[in-house]
């Protein structure tokens, strides 16, 4: 008797396992999004003004909320939601209940979505972090010319400005990779089931 219920118990821990792993994995997209938009704040210089998210249940910058926002929108009225959900479907097709096995090919595929998750957030604000970096490079230059001028309360509002503007402009290009990150979600659901019942 003990042997069986041991054989149930470690069925339904890689159940709970497999079910926790979809999940993360449809989070990781959220994850880059807040990670992205700490970096916006972080060099627009809005880091200072935070509000309440209460979807995360954290205190966050007013870029990383907008783009959370925009990501829940996206993922709504496009009804990517339903293709979650058929995704979702279809991993149950591939694992059936208490088929799911832990393996270390699954903990690498998570890995690498993990570390992808920072290289996602990385591209999303590649155009801010290089017009702040050109700011920085532009009065640099003229602190150096110009020794008496303060290069640091000078720059700061060229920076906020500089930044938000780029930001704006590229939101539709920020949209567009958060649709394509979110399409992707359904088909990592059907790769992960496929790790899991190997």
């Amino acid at each position: 008797m003990p042997a069986a219920w041991q054989s149930v118990g470690l069925n339904l821990f890689a159940a709970v396992c497999g079910a926790l792993t979809l999940g993360l994995l449809a989070r990781f997209l959220f994850y880059a999004v807040e990670i992205a938009g700490s970096l916006i704040s972080t060099e627009t210089g809005l880091m200072l003004s935070s509000n309440f998210n209460p979807i995360t249940s954290t205190f966050g910058s007013a870029p990383g909320a907008l783009l959370h926002w925009m990501s829940i929108i996206l993922l709504l009225t496009l009804n990517l939601h339903h293709w979650m959900i058929i995704g979702l479907q279809r991993s149950y097709e591939i694992i059936p209940a208490g088929g799911a096995h832990l393996s270390d090919a699954l903990l690498g595929d998570i890995l690498s979505r993990a570390s992808g998750m920072f290289v996602i957030a990385l591209q999303m604000t590649a155009p801010i972090l290089a017009t702040s970096f050109l700011v920085t490079l532009i009065f640099t230059l003229l602190g150096r010319a110009v020794p008496q001028m303060n290069v640091f309360s000078e720059s700061f509002p060229v920076r906020s400005i500089a930044g938000l503007a780029v930001f704006g402009l590229t939101c539709n290009l920020l949209a567009q990779h958060i649709v394509n990150h979110l399409n992707r979600i359904p088909e990592d659901f059907i790769r992960v089931a496929q790790l899991l019942r190997t």
